[in-house]
């Protein structure tokens, strides 16, 4: 059986258990409510900012060095409160803190594990540019002692991953491995509605999407990848569409095609952004949808992480823009060879 326009996130969820889990236990629904319920709370925050004390920063800064923003706190102990109490969840870990949480209230539970941005992009908040919260779920050995072991997993080990962008309207988007799905929050009931079935990334897009500032510093071949999109090789010039929040830069590509570069640069020659808590949710999501996510070497979902806030570089988006890539990068290596 389809689900139909209108269908909630967690009527969604169950149908899919039904259908693939017929023995499943409703858990991962209930687990999945928690997350909506979080989102609903941070979207209604960031809807009143400007009207609420919940702009600019607290005067604390993360385990990245970052500056903490209020909305960013306020996201975490949203998320930290609803996932915790779910009692299905073992440990949560956040980019908002330096080491893992267990939350487990009984032994014979706890099965999954929830990593996530509790508020990606939040810099741009006082801007009122898009923002979003990311999430990855895992899950946990029940007989586990070890907190981080239970966290560092490979992203291929992911059951499910995605987003909620907080934009004109509210929407999740999110896989358990069975296709992409987007759901739209409709405040007049407080429910996410299924509005974008089966999302399928284009095969070739028409725009690229990075920060060109920092491209004296980037790889080489990452450089002629960037003039062959300028200079329109192929007869089709791209355009550049950028707005410094991953979630918005992601959305659009997963949704219009083309490709999001997020390269190592002189400054961070291991890359920026995070791959527990950004890439690895962010690259399943991708190739469910038909897209491709690697470091410029190998795909991000194989990567075995060696710390909760362990950054990479991320290169995400359509078969074609990604393969060509690769054929950039294949060649500046057999250069050095």
């Amino acid at each position: 059986m389809q689900p139909s326009l209108g269908t909630t996130a967690e009527q969604h969820i169950l149908l899919q258990q039904r259908e693939s889990f017929p023995d499943a236990s409703g858990e991962f629904s209930w687990l999945l409510s928690g997350i909506t319920l979080a989102c609903k709370i941070v979207g209604a925050a960031v809807r009143r900012a400007g009207l609420v004390d919940v702009l600019g920063a607290t005067g604390d800064t993360n385990v990245q060095g970052e500056v903490v923003q209020k909305l960013d706190h306020y996201a975490n102990e949203a998320l930290l409160s609803c996932l915790g109490n779910r009692g299905n969840v073992g440990v949560l870990a956040s980019e908002e803190n330096e080491e893992p949480v267990v939350v487990i209230k009984d032994a014979n539970h706890g099965k999954y594990v929830v990593i996530f941005d509790p508020l990606d992009g939040s810099g741009n908040i006082d801007v009122n540019i898009n923002v979003g919260t990311i999430f990855s779920i895992l899950r946990r050995d029940p007989n586990s002692k070890d907190p981080q072991g239970d966290v560092l997993q490979p992203g291929y080990k992911q059951i499910a991953a995605g987003y909620v962008l907080y934009g004109s309207s509210t929407m999740l988007v999110y896989t358990t491995g069975q296709g992409v799905n987007g759901f739209t929050l409709d405040p007049s009931i407080g429910a996410f509605l299924l509005s974008h079935p089966n999302i399928r990334m284009p095969e070739r897009g028409k725009q690229y999407s990075l920060n060109e500032s920092n491209a004296e510093s980037f790889p080489e071949y990452f450089r002629r990848f960037l003039y062959w999109f300028k200079s329109g090789a192929d007869g089709s010039a791209y355009t550049s569409r950028y707005v410094g929040s991953l979630v918005a830069d992601f959305h659009r590509t997963l949704l219009k095609g083309g490709i999001f570069l997020y390269p190592p640069t002189a400054k961070n020659p291991s890359g920026k952004l995070r791959l527990m808590y950004e890439a690895n949710p962010i690259g399943f999501v991708a190739e469910q949808a038909g897209g491709i996510a690697t470091d410029g070497h190998q795909r991000i979902l194989d990567i075995k992480p060696s710390s909760l806030h362990q950054r990479v570089p991320l290169m995400v988006g359509s078969k074609y823009e990604m393969e060509l890539l690769q054929r950039f990068a294949e060649q500046d290596k057999n250069r050095a060879g």
